[in-house]
């Protein structure tokens, strides 16, 4: 996920790379008028109500490394907790952010954000009692993971001791003062794919969830050095561009078909940057101006929706309605047309964190503006629901903009 912040790189960069955002268009005008595909979808209302709860870099949970047990699981029923109270039914819940783990994983360490110290054990198993007490509260729980980031840092000597990527550094590609496993290796692809079928093997997740990085997003004037592996598995492509897509295609086809075979009901899920591409760029884009997760991140996310290769689809839709080169109120729509007919469930991303933060643009000091976009939204019988970034923004909801959505939309508590 992309936020604003720097320090963890995952939301917020579509919107440093689109610009400054224009005026708010009014509800129920022009524009919405004419993207609407029909009455509102009464059953949308009873669809996926979640929310994201990001362990990297601490950022919803735990508050800090090193706190006792009782005390991080007391946080993460305070999570759970406001997730019922705002009437949600579904939590994304990180358990791999970086090649480690929030379980006795067998493949790779326990998490840093823990105890402060990778490959510490933290004296209980915070996804068994995640997937237990969420359960308990009628949650949905999805293990979300971020497939080949390994370190928000540049330094291998850092990583636990007897960590893969320390016993592999063949797999390992420095950028952007990151480390990542190489998408184009065979092998890493496999041993990724394991790595995280363990928690689902052991726990009875609902689904498995991944974020928007496949291959990093672009940094300037920096180059992901795979040349090694393009040489040994590139033969037969007509470019690196289409190899990338491939090794990211077989990526997503390939959990699908493991996660179907883990022998109960798994969904399986990503959560893209909402551009695939750009109607300038290709006609059957979206009427958008910004970065393509086609292009720059290699992931073919409209591919993955016509073939099948998902259960659900959630992208980022972190613009407001109206915003020139990215307008919410033209994304639903072709989104929306992308999974007709295909069966896989769209839910769209939410910028919650967005709303009332005084350094965003004005639409987002309207506390109304959230509950604008649920409106629009059930104008289209494709849209099944919401997940909203992030947990911690579900807890202060900072302008009142999610008590406002969940006054206007969410009427009671349903199941997914």
């Amino acid at each position: 996920m992309r936020r604003i912040t720097q320090r963890i790189t995952r939301r917020g960069f579509a919107a440093g790379v689109l610009g400054a955002a224009s005026s708010l268009l009014a509800p129920g005008g022009g524009t919405l008028a004419a993207q609407a595909a029909g009455p509102p979808a009464q059953a949308r209302r009873n669809g996926v109500r979640g929310m994201w709860l990001a362990t990297v870099a601490n950022l919803d949970w735990p508050s800090r490394p090193g706190l006792p047990p009782a005390k991080q699981r007391r946080q993460l029923l305070d999570l759970f907790d406001a997730a019922v109270e705002r009437r949600l039914n579904t939590v994304f819940f990180q358990v791999r952010s970086a090649a480690d783990a929030l379980w006795p994983s067998r493949y790779e360490p326990w998490a840093q954000s823990l105890t402060g110290e990778q490959g510490k054990n933290p004296g209980w198993d915070p996804l068994g009692f995640a997937v237990s007490e969420a359960h308990r509260r009628d949650l949905e729980l999805h293990a979300w993971f971020n497939p080949y980031r390994i370190s928000n840092h540049a330094e291998a000597a850092r990583l636990a001791p007897g960590h893969p990527a320390r016993r592999h550094p063949d797999w390992v590609i420095p950028y952007g003062g990151r480390l990542y496993y190489d998408p184009g290796l065979p092998e890493v692809r496999g041993f990724v794919q394991e790595a995280m079928l363990d928690a689902v093997r052991g726990y009875p997740v609902d689904g498995v969830h991944f974020d928007d990085y496949f291959y990093p997003y672009p940094v300037a004037k920096q180059r992901f050095c795979d040349d090694a592996a393009f040489k040994k598995h590139g033969a037969g492509f007509a470019d690196r561009a289409s190899w990338r897509r491939d090794n990211v295609d077989r990526m997503v086809r390939e959990m699908k078909e493991k996660v179907a075979g883990v022998g109960r009901p798994v969904r399986f899920g990503v959560s893209p940057s909402a551009i695939w591409r750009n109607r300038s760029t290709d006609s059957s884009g979206s009427d958008t101006h910004g970065l393509q997760a086609y292009d720059s991140l290699y992931a073919d996310t409209r591919r993955w929706v016509r073939e099948g290769w998902i259960d659900y689809i959630v992208p980022q839709m972190y613009w407001n309605i109206g915003f020139p080169a990215a307008d919410y109120a033209k994304l639903v729509p072709w989104w929306a047309q992308t999974v007709t007919g295909t069966g896989v469930d769209l839910y769209l991303g939410e910028a919650l964190y967005r709303a009332g933060d005084p350094a965003q643009e004005t639409p987002w000091q309207d506390p109304a503006e959230l509950s604008r976009h649920l409106t629009l939204a059930d104008r289209y019988p494709q849209v099944g629901g919401h997940v909203f970034f992030s947990a911690r923004d579900v807890v202060r909801d900072r302008a009142g903009a999610l008590a406002r959505a969940v006054r206007d939309h969410y009427g009671g508590a349903v199941r997914p």
